[in-house]
């Protein structure tokens, strides 16, 4: 990252120097006393478990020598003089956030913010593959699309960044409006309106309510991007002081989606049409829902003067990301790890995966899908008609809430084909005996499921 003087983080953070030299330099930040690094600037957060005040000690000991914290330092920390900066702020967690908002507007880059009930993911990394195709990119790693992981994200940007992909996650209304206003993105992209997260918003109207929040600090030369097609995202749903670029099938779109083939494993191939213009694209990842998360993904390159032609090349780069439909071999069976996490919607796509691999048996292993709230049993059942409607020769349904996925496959599929297991423990110690070489097997659930887990006993038998 660029070096900062310690006066530069004060004023950032809002906070005040107790100890230290204004002129210091800092080049990281940390939050994790276990591995920050020397020239870092720790933040202890205060989490509900943990207060990581508590670890300093720690943090200066592997060589940090700066420090913002919201509580007085007590006589040992003030004694250590002016080898040491304390920056007292009343919260780190806010003092993060802060320093992150200063630090991004000290760059003049392309910003593009991706959120969304499901494809957040795919979206973001098709996005950094084709800009990287053009421009020095940097995009979220990992799952750090929150309140904490947004700043850390941001703080690692190298110096000579030109665009920027950030990933924004919510659960509840007000979370993408503060992660807006600190990126303040140029181009936001909004992926659809499923019902992930409906347990806290109560309907789907309040979920692209909270989507929508990515909007709010755009200028009128932001943009909107959106599949029209999708429900709760036509023009009308999302208009706003902003321009707004769609895509979509149905031929009225700016870029225009058409010809999607699926090959299964080998991954999916459609065609774009914007302003006159054919590109046909391939995609050497599984899922045919990842044409649409390709079409925004092109639309907003082309928005920042990338050819398609740059675009495809950069698709063709674009990997799978552990856990993400992700398909792995052994013993002559192909296991479909999708174990990331797990909704109405990307349970569906993932059985069309499965649905669309090449193998001797079609077996999905489904587990609880969380935060569905009232809907749950519902929706839980209507994945179940889903798989049992999309050959699938075996479904085995895992968890409380899962028992509505085997009823609702038993429906389709009847009493045979169908198997129940109240934990992934009882499972996993009858999987070895159920699947056999030849069989393609799909693996999913919500996060808090752990599936990876049967994923790893099925690759050690």
């Amino acid at each position: 990252m660029k070096r900062l003087t310690i006066e530069q983080v004060t004023k950032a953070v809002k906070g005040e120097l107790l100890l230290g030299d204004p002129k210091d330099e800092m080049i990281g930040v940390s939050t994790d006393s276990r591995k920050v690094l020397e020239g870092e600037v720790f933040f202890p957060l205060i989490g509900e478990l943990h207060d990581a005040h508590d670890f300093i000690p720690q943090a200066l000991e592997r060589g940090c020598r700066t420090v913002i914290l919201s509580k007085n330092p007590d006589e040992k920390l003030m004694d250590q003089g002016s080898s040491l900066n304390l920056i007292l702020v009343d919260d780190t967690t806010k003092a993060l956030q802060d320093l992150a908002a200063y630090y991004l507007s000290l760059f003049s880059i392309r910003k593009i913010g991706v959120t969304g009930s499901t494809g957040k993911t795919s979206t973001k990394e098709m996005l950094y593959w084709i800009f990287s195709e053009k421009y020095r990119t940097a995009r979220n790693l990992g799952n750090l699309n929150n309140h904490i992981g947004l700043p850390l994200t941001v703080l690692s940007l190298p110096e000579n960044t030109e665009a920027a992909i950030f990933e924004m996650g919510m659960s509840e209304l007000g979370e993408i409006n503060l992660l807006a206003e600190l990126v303040r993105p140029d181009i936001g992209i909004i992926t659809n309106i499923g019902m992930s997260h409906i347990e806290n918003l109560g309907s789907r109207e309040n979920i692209l309510k909270a989507k929508l929040e990515i909007t709010n600090f755009f200028t009128p030369e932001g943009i909107l991007i959106v599949n029209e097609d999708q429900d709760f995202l036509s023009r009308k749903d999302v208009q706003g002081n902003y321009q707004v670029i769609t895509t979509g099938e149905t031929g009225r779109s700016n870029f225009i989606l058409s010809g999607i083939v699926d090959f299964g494993e080998e991954g999916i191939e459609f065609t774009i049409e914007h302003k006159q213009e054919m590109q046909t694209f391939r995609l050497n990842v599984p899922g045919r829902h990842n044409a649409y998360n390709g079409a925004l993904a092109v639309a907003a390159a082309v928005s920042c003067g990338i050819t398609m032609t740059e675009a495809a090349k950069g698709l063709l780069k674009l990997e799978i990301t552990e856990k993400r439909l992700n398909i792995k071999g052994k013993n002559g069976m192909k296991i479909i790890d999708d174990t990331y996490n797990a909704s109405p919607d990307s349970m569906k796509a993932a059985i069309d995966v499965l649905s669309a691999t090449k193998g001797f048996r079609k077996i999905a292993i489904l587990a609880d899908m969380f935060e569905l709230g009232e809907n749950s049993e519902a929706l839980h059942g209507e994945v179940g008609r889903y798989a049992g409607e999309s050959c699938v020769d075996i479904l085995i349904a895992v968890g409380l809430q899962a028992k509505q996925i085997a009823e609702g496959a038993k429906e389709i599929l009847g009493e045979n084909k169908v198997h129940y297991y109240e934990t992934k423990e009882l499972l996993m110690s009858d999987i070895g005996s159920m699947i056999s070489s030849g069989d393609v097997i799909l693996l999913k659930g919500s996060r808090g499921m752990a599936m990876d887990q049967v994923v790893k006993r099925i690759m050690e038998n």
